[in-house]
């Protein structure tokens, strides 16, 4: 075998990785439609939703009455957080990715948390302000 197949091999053999460590981040988290969080958020006052986007990015656009802090700063701004402990933490960000992993770091530290599918793209779509 040449050094061309070998790195053919182990680059083959990244993308598995990646993909099955995707598959159980994904598996891991709770994900709930921009219909489901709607609903959630006008019967339940335990629910909070957290835009863990950029500072940049929330500038633009919004959800009203989310929280803000970005996917950076989740495990520093930890004693922020705690007042949040006893709720259900619903993160989004633009499609979904970086708040699945938020809410996966969420759920590490002893939090309740869930990620909103599609993220404020999906929300937008959807005709939900």
């Amino acid at each position: 075998m040449d050094s061309a197949q070998i790195f053919f091999y182990v680059l083959i053999a990244l993308i598995v990785i990646f993909i099955i460590r995707k598959v159980l981040l994904y598996r891991s988290v709770k994900h709930y439609t921009p219909a489901d969080v709607a609903a959630k958020l006008k019967k339940d006052r335990n629910v909070i939703l957290l835009d863990v986007r950029t500072p940049q990015e929330r500038k633009q656009d919004y959800i009203k009455g989310s929280f803000h802090i970005p996917l950076y700063d989740i495990t520093a701004d930890q004693k922020e957080l705690l007042k949040f402990k006893d709720k259900e933490i619903i993160c989004y960000c633009r499609t979904g990715n970086r708040s699945l992993i938020a809410a996966s770091k969420f759920r590490k530290l002893g939090f309740n948390s869930a990620n909103l599918k599609g993220g404020i793209i999906f929300w937008n779509r959807a005709g939900l302000k």
